[in-house]
């Protein structure tokens, strides 16, 4: 059985001509991977991980929705521009089937399955996985895909709606 490679920088963007999110991964020795997310997968996704950033910010003493609506500004506000994951010659591409999330105290892994198998992995702790949400939710609007799979508190003021981004994961 191969491992699978943790991705350690993604690149997350909505191409056209496929109708589907591509995430561009580049592993800590320099490979890429392309893992391309349907809008139906997303959307089974979004909500356990908005759901689980909910219940993190559960004790908090404000409104839970303006909470989160603060934290996610934050990180959103906090993500640094960094050069894009290029996909010109990845060592795979795979069409994503489901995604295995574990939970952790302060932030989660996703382990992303093709039929295959597992095919890579991605460690997110929580401010880098709001900025990884804004990002995704950013692209649904690229895409005209419809955006009620989202929470209010994900609003649409952010700057991040137009544009894809990489994520730099430490």
């Amino acid at each position: 059985m191969r491992e699978s490679p943790e991705l350690q920088r993604v690149t997350t963007e909505y191409v056209v001509t496929e109708d589907r999110i591509r995430l561009s991964g580049a592993t800590a020795d320099d490979q890429t991977v392309v893992l391309w997310l349907t809008q139906r997968l997303l959307n089974l996704l979004a909500p356990q991980l908005t759901g689980w950033l909910e219940r993190q910010g559960a004790s908090e003493v404000m409104d839970s929705e303006l909470a989160q609506g603060f934290a996610q500004e934050a990180a959103e506000a906090s993500l640094a521009a960094e050069p894009a994951v290029q996909a010109a010659s990845p060592a795979g591409a795979w069409l994503i089937e489901s995604v295995d999330i574990h939970i952790g105290t302060d932030g989660v892994v996703l382990t992303f399955k093709s039929e295959e198998g597992v095919v890579a992995n991605l460690t997110l702790m929580t401010q880098a996985l709001r900025q990884w949400l804004g990002i995704v939710r950013g692209q649904y609007g690229v895409g005209g895909w419809p955006k009620d799979v989202w929470p209010t508190w994900m609003g649409e003021t952010h700057a991040l709606a137009a544009k894809p981004s990489t994520t730099a994961l430490h």
